[in-house]
């Protein structure tokens, strides 16, 4: 069953010299459960694309569906329920909160649910045990390795467990057995029926890759 479907998306920067066009008309389509590495050099258009599919970034033309959800057809309020509701984001920069603790940081996308706050804090502690980071759970982000960082950054996207997570360059920052330790949880969500759209330039990761795609120059090749 299709979780995503995209549709000729286009997406283009206004520039001095005339529109830059990011994305070329893409089209995919995502089954639950998949776990899909996109790969390619830096500039074709991959982290456009994640922004895209999780309605962070209205395309140019194309339409994006999750769900049966026509993505880009939703007023702003709902779209902020959606992206809360059905996706958990793992950015580059980790957006983390540096006055929060990591607790706090992980607990955020809990915020506006019903959920009583002792299990809040119970999804929160089993999220960063995922990450091997349950002692750290006090700390403020700034007193965290980079690493630590997008771990925390990780267990945020999964602790309210979406069905749909987007993740750029999630083992970036991290050694070669800490990102085989996050992969392996990355390939659990899909196995218990997850879907997981990952950004990575690591050839290693893609070995827990369902299915690959390839883009160049803000096409699929």
């Amino acid at each position: 069953m299709a979780l995503i479907e995209a549709v000729d998306v286009r997406k283009e920067y206004p520039s001095g010299d005339g529109p830059v066009a990011a994305l070329r008309g893409v089209s995919l389509t995502l089954d639950t459960g998949e776990l899909l590495a996109v790969v390619g050099p830096s500039g074709s258009g991959k982290s456009t694309l994640l922004g895209i599919l999780g309605g962070l970034n209205p395309p140019t033309a194309g339409s994006v569906t999750v769900d049966g959800i026509d993505v880009y057809s939703l007023g702003q309020d709902r779209l902020a329920d959606f992206r809360n509701e059905y996706v958990g984001f793992v950015f580059q920069e980790f957006q983390l909160l540096p006055y929060l603790t990591v607790l706090q940081n992980v607990m955020l996308p809990l915020a506006v649910t019903d959920i009583p706050p002792r299990r809040q804090v119970e999804m929160a502690e089993k999220a960063l045990e995922g990450v091997g980071l349950v002692g750290k759970a006090r700390r403020l982000p700034g007193q965290l390795s980079g690493g630590e960082q997008e771990r925390v950054a990780i267990a945020r996207a999964i602790v309210n467990e979406p069905p749909l997570i987007l993740a750029d360059e999630p083992t970036g920052a991290l050694d070669s057995a800490t990102g085989e330790r996050i992969m392996e949880l990355f390939a659990g969500l899909h196995g218990r029926g997850r879907s997981v759209v990952m950004v990575t330039h690591n050839p290693d990761n893609l070995r827990y890759a369902t299915r690959v795609l390839t883009m160049k120059d803000g096409a699929v090749q």
